[in-house]
């Protein structure tokens, strides 16, 4: 029991406990203490011992994952993390099975270790982010890459760089260098590799602002010397065709490496600066750079180029040979390729025989040789060679060629062999192989196959409209490439193009289409295709064909950089309207503007000589091409100088000059001479000549018709009935002539006493009406052309129903007022609807062109 004692020395009062009390609180204390501290350490070990098994739990989880990373175990690596924790994996244990799923390319455990790391809320570091996008990139799997990226700061440049590259690889180039961009704005250390990855995008899209924009960004960097990104920049201004600046940036380059020597000489011989390349090549050897595989091919594609580079070429084969790349597949194509481009096909059929492992490049490469040598039955056999023997399979480009070699060569029966095995071996729908094949029939004369071939394709590009309306105009269907590029407008599926119109246009000129001439005009001058010299060239010879010369000489005096065929289409167009002299004032001039005559020009010259009866001026011109230009006469020249002296009247040298000929005369010069004896009306010079042109081309009727015409204007009734009973038994049939006038857009044809018009019967109105009026002033029908023995009067009804004068009688009826009228006629116009013509213009006010086969009128 406690007791109370008390102080009354103070005025206060304390309790105080009795020691026995206090011993016993003392004792509870202690034992409290103690149980404390028993529960405390109780607590602890039990701790200990569960952080001990969580971490014993945690290291075997990841010791088993990191040597399943070892082995590849991936399904196993899948497994495990399925039935681990968040809390059983570390997160560097996960960066090591995602660069085995990036290293092995396995998106599918990728995205299984993605989806683990999203369901238990893993923080994505920088380290893990580069892990996935790394992992995506390389699976190629690029939009979960480039999602990653958004929503990581990636801190390294390496892994920038692979999706940059990846993503260019896969053809996306915007991507590309929109990665490029986040990369400048987060902040990311750049390498050299990012230049070049980002170049390459720029390169491929042609931005030449961004691709200079980016070169300015390397040289506040500090990256201007590095020799890897100089080459990448080399590549891009080259690939864009900007070689100054390319060799600006070479010449800038402290540190040269083959790789840039390569790219300026492949990228001056790519752009037709060969001259520029080889200097570099030569300039490489002497800056004591060791050459490659890849700087041997550019030089030998360089040399490809010009014939006269041959003997650089031989040199280099030798430098190749010492260097041991004879073994090289691509040394061998290349060095046989320039050797049969430069026309030494014995030194490109030795490299051929050497090659001990010919691939398809080797033999199309032997066959386009062949092919441009004109040896196209080598070319032929050689490619039924390549699968026969040798069992290598013709590709695209080897049939192609072939098919070239047929077109140039007009073989038309091998062309259709080839044929043949594209459709056996299943390649009858290749559109490359289509067009070709268009134009080997087209060039062959056989139109009815080429629409076959063009109808047939599934699919059609510009070429395949192009090959066919091409090949329809040069073989004289003018009618019908005109439809078939009135179909292509309408389908409205293809742009036409230069090529397009290049095509078109001597349509145009063929039928004197002059309407649709001008349309196509408007539509050249609408998407600039003038400033194409093949076009305005094309153009010049339509209108010079269709009458409007003045027109045609405008537009050649726009051509702003003529070359010889611009001079030799208006030289020509001169010399087809008679203005011999204005053709050449035109010849001279351009020689003066230091433009050389070819073949080609001085046939148009003397042509031109010809139909003004210039004798004097086309022997100057003939003996300035032998003598001063060193141009042998071919068969067109010697035609130009009989066609001028027989049209002279000078028949008996025309036949001198024949015999003294040093080549064989065929039967155009022949023919030329017997047209000269029909206008100087010397039948029996005609005999005698005639007989030299049935021997030469016995099935060409043109002839017998002549000759006919001929014996019919001297009245010699019975040889003409002989002939046309010799025309008779041979079974030839005589091409009957016609005209064809353009009305509206709309071209209307002719033949000799054609009833079929709707205008019939106001055309013959007014033919007689105007023959009516030429007796009243004094104009007498010339009846010897109406070549029928026959009255007068039957002959005057005969020659009204030439084919000509329906077609301009139409004209003047139906044509506005004022407009020109343009007839065509496929063979000569008669004298009489010549003059019938000229009275019929002074008649209505109206000028008439009226073009025969020879001439324009």
């Amino acid at each position: 029991m406690a007791m109370l004692s008390a102080n009354f020395s103070s005025s206060s009062f304390t309790f105080v406990p009795s020691r026995r009390s206090q011993t016993h609180k003392e004792t509870a204390s202690v034992t409290r203490v103690r149980k404390d501290s028993i529960f405390t350490k109780a607590s602890l070990r039990t701790a200990s011992i569960e952080h001990r098994d969580h971490h014993q739990t945690l290291t075997d989880a990841n010791t088993r994952l990191r040597r399943l990373c070892e082995s590849g175990d991936l399904e196993n690596i899948v497994k495990l993390l399925r039935a681990s924790r968040k809390y059983d994996i570390d997160p560097r244990t996960l960066c090591s099975v995602l660069q085995l799923c990036a290293d092995t390319r396995s998106l599918k455990h990728g995205k299984e270790v993605d989806s683990f790391i999203r369901r238990n809320g893993f923080v994505v570091d920088s380290n893990m982010g580069s892990k996935l996008a790394l992992m995506y990139t390389n699976c190629g799997d690029l939009r979960e890459a480039r999602r990653v990226f958004d929503q990581v700061e990636i801190e390294k440049a390496l892994f920038w760089n692979i999706l940059m590259n990846e993503l260019a690889k896969a053809g996306d180039f915007s991507g590309s260098i929109e990665l490029f961009e986040k990369m400048m704005g987060s902040g990311v250390v750049m390498d050299s590799y990012t230049f070049s990855c980002v170049s390459k995008s720029f390169s491929s899209l042609r931005s030449v602002d961004g691709g200079e924009q980016l070169h300015g960004y390397v040289l506040k960097l500090g990256f201007g010397e590095c020799s890897s990104v100089g080459n990448s920049l080399l590549a891009f201004y080259l690939k864009n065709g900007r070689v100054d600046s390319a060799r600006k940036v070479f010449d800038e380059m402290t540190e040269r490496d083959v790789i840039s020597w390569n790219s300026m000489i492949n990228g001056y011989v790519s752009t037709g600066l060969t001259e520029q390349g080889l200097y570099m090549f030569v300039e490489m050897l002497c800056s004591g750079i060791e050459f490659d595989l890849a700087t041997v091919v550019s030089v030998f594609a360089g040399c490809a180029d010009d014939s006269c580079l041959v003997s650089l070429g031989r040199a280099v084969h030798g430098i190749g040979l010492k260097a041991c790349m004879s073994r090289e597949d691509r040394f061998c194509n290349t060095l046989l390729d320039m050797y049969s481009k430069c026309g030494d096909l014995d030194s490109a059929k030795a490299v051929f025989r050497e090659m001990s492992d010919r691939s398809v490049v080797s033999y199309t490469s032997m066959i386009a040789g062949y092919a441009r040598e004109g040896l196209a039955g080598e070319a032929v056999k050689l490619f039924s060679e390549m699968e026969e023997e040798e069992g290598i399979s013709p590709d695209v480009y080897t049939v192609t060629a072939v098919l070239n070699c047929c077109a140039r060569n007009r073989l038309l029966e091998e062309g259709k062999r080839v044929h043949e095995w594209i459709k056996e071996n299943d390649m009858g729908f290749d559109i490359f192989l289509s067009n070709a094949l268009m134009d080997m029939y087209a060039k062959c004369g056989s139109m009815g196959e080429a629409e076959i071939v063009f109808s047939e394709m599934p699919v059609r590009d510009i070429i395949s409209w192009n090959t066919i309306i091409g090949g329809y105009s040069k073989n004289c269907y003018a009618n019908e490439a005109l439809s078939l590029f009135n179909l292509l407008l309408e389908e409205k599926r293809f742009v036409p193009d230069e090529r397009t119109v290049v095509c078109v246009l001597p349509a145009c000129a063929s039928l004197s289409a002059f309407d649709k001439g001008r349309e196509i005009h408007g539509y050249i001058m609408r998407n600039g295709f003038f400033r194409d010299r093949h076009v305005a060239n094309s153009l010049v010879d339509m209108y010079a064909k269709c009458g409007a010369l003045l027109l045609a000489r405008l537009l050649f005096n726009e051509i702003a950089s003529k070359d010889l065929v611009s001079w030799t289409v208006m030289i020509a167009g001169y010399g087809m309207h008679g203005f011999g002299k204005e053709a050449i004032a035109l010849f001279n001039h351009k020689r003066r503007e230091g433009i050389e005559p070819d073949e080609i020009s001085f046939v148009s010259v003397l042509y031109a000589c010809s139909h003004s009866g210039l004798v004097d001026e086309g022997w100057r011109f003939f003996n300035i091409m032998r003598h001063e230009c060193k141009i042998e006469p071919t068969i067109e020249h010697y035609a130009c100088v009989v066609d001028m002296l027989a049209r002279t009247g000078d028949l008996s040298k025309a036949y001198r000059f024949i015999e003294n000929m040093p080549i064989p005369p065929d039967a155009t010069i022949w023919g030329a001479l017997l047209c000269g004896c029909r206008i100087h009306h010397d039948v029996k010079l005609a005999e005698r000549v005639a007989e030299r042109v049935f021997e030469l081309e016995p099935e060409n009727t043109g002839y017998y018709v002549l000759m006919a015409n001929i014996y019919a204007e001297a009245e010699k009734w019975e040889e003409v009935k002989r002939l046309r009973k010799r025309i008779g038994q041979r079974g030839l049939r005589k091409n009957p002539g016609c005209s064809w006038i353009e009305i509206k857009g709309r071209v209307n044809i002719f033949v000799a006493g054609d009833s079929s018009h709707p205008e019939t019967e106001n055309i013959e109105a007014l033919l007689r009406r105007v023959r009516a009026r030429m007796r009243e002033e004094g104009y007498s029908p010339q009846t010897k052309y109406a070549l029928i023995d026959a009255e007068e009067m039957e002959k005057e009804e005969a020659l009204c129903g030439h084919s000509e004068k329906l077609a301009m009688g139409l004209g003047v009826l139906t044509s506005g007022h004022g407009k020109i009228i343009r007839v065509t006629k496929n063979l000569r116009v008669c004298g009489d609807c010549h003059e019938m013509a000229k009275f019929m213009s002074k008649l209505t006010g109206r000028e008439i062109v009226l073009r025969d086969s020879n001439r324009n009128e």
